[in-house]
């Protein structure tokens, strides 16, 4: 009878200790299951050209109209980064639709390549030209100076893509891992270059600067994340 005595207590404890797995991948399931979806991440392309960061349920629908070249716009970016984009957009409260107003030509060189990299990438890829663009903008304008006579005769995207290599754009790119197979591809076909020329003249039709902000169908925010924030706020941003 001794086996069956030692047999009994150690099924017990076995269907204890099976339990107790199963109750805590149980646990590790609902806590998986409830865990917060990360906003940012969700980037799609709207018909437009626009890129839409963000909910698509969000409460408070935030259009930006900005400018690779704009210094305003590269502040802004440093400013509301973390509080907006990790904050605010990541947790589903605000929705973000970016319209680019293009000033120039080595704004629209920038505008294709960050466009360039898709959904997926567009996010990221502004946020290192904006970054960077103390160094590239500079460049950009001496280069665009020395040598836009020179290219007249080339088609409009062959002197983009010309500009993107002067400024070095396209070695910024090239450093987040982007190929030179894709850049290229960038500048290869008319297609978002004629996108962005609708955008930016329709965009310039309503705004007279950049950064320019539309909360919930009405203009306001500022050029700064310390005006914008409270009108987030105020329109139901948590």
């Amino acid at each position: 009878m001794r086996p069956f005595a030692l047999i009994a207590p150690l099924t017990a404890l076995a269907l204890i200790a099976g339990g107790a797995i199963a109750g805590g991948a149980t646990a590790q399931q609902s806590k998986k299951a409830t865990a917060p979806r990360d906003w940012a991440a969700y980037v799609v392309q709207a018909p437009s050209g626009a890129f839409i960061i963000g909910n698509p349920g969000a409460p408070v629908r935030l259009v930006e109209y900005l400018s690779y070249t704009c210094g305003s716009c590269a502040q802004f970016m440093a400013e509301a980064k973390v509080p907006l984009k990790d904050g605010y957009v990541r947790r589903g409260a605000v929705r973000i639709e970016v319209r680019h107003a293009v000033r120039d030509p080595i704004d629209m060189a920038a505008a294709l390549l960050a466009r360039c990299a898709g959904p997926g990438g567009f996010v990221s890829a502004t946020d290192a030209i904006f970054a960077e663009q103390r160094d590239w903008a500079r460049r950009g304008a001496a280069w665009w100076s020395a040598n836009a006579a020179a290219l007249q005769s080339e088609t409009r995207l062959m002197q983009l893509k010309a500009a993107a290599e002067g400024s070095g754009l396209s070695t910024l790119m090239r450093g987040r891992g982007m190929s030179d197979a894709t850049i290229d591809r960038c500048f290869a076909t008319p297609t978002d270059l004629n996108r962005l020329t609708a955008m930016a003249d329709a965009s310039w039709k309503v705004i007279k600067g950049t950064p320019t902000f539309v909360i919930n169908g009405k203009t306001g925010g500022g050029g700064h994340w310390e005006t914008l924030e409270p009108q987030l706020r105020a329109a139901g941003a948590r």
